[in-house]
């Protein structure tokens, strides 16, 4: 053994130095850098973990806000549906009613025009008469004219 310390230099009273040294930077180290660090790791950790469990419990608040929304939406379109439905069967009966008064009124107007048709003709009609009864009246003055005039040509 001997043989071994003086063939590698080794000295026990630099062994011992340097087992001195290494226990106080070790103690230093662990004081100074790995208590520290060993605080700011948990705090850390700490942090993730609560920033995991919120970031669980804002995506199941999402997935519930997304199901209101879903209902909402789905609530929303039956309502819309039924409005229009309502909307169309009022249209419905609206255009039923306006058909209803337009045909009324066409009626109105085709008696209207049929009496004031009826006028026209009873007007043209009456007309008509007294031109015959006028044409008459000439045609027997002439012939009263010429009857006269010969009888008394005659005379």
């Amino acid at each position: 053994m001997e043989s071994l310390i003086t063939t590698f230099h080794i000295d026990w009273k630099i062994i011992i130095a340097q087992m001195l040294n290494f226990g106080v930077v070790f103690l230093v180290l662990y004081l100074f850098a790995l208590k520290p660090l060993k605080k700011i790791m948990s705090a850390r950790e700490e942090k993730i973990t609560k920033g995991l469990s919120d970031a669980k419990t804002n995506a199941e608040i999402i997935m519930k806000t997304q199901q209101e929304y879903t209902e909402a939406i789905n609530v929303a379109k039956a309502e819309a549906h039924e409005l229009f439905k309502k909307g169309k069967s009022e249209a419905l009966a609206k255009r039923t009613e306006m058909l209803a008064q337009a045909e009324q009124e066409v009626a109105l107007m085709i008696s209207k025009g049929k009496q004031s048709l009826e006028a026209e003709k009873a007007k043209i009609i009456a007309d008509a008469k007294n031109d015959i009864v006028r044409l008459v009246i000439m045609a027997t003055e002439k012939v009263l004219e010429d009857t006269t005039d010969s009888t008394v040509k005659k005379l």
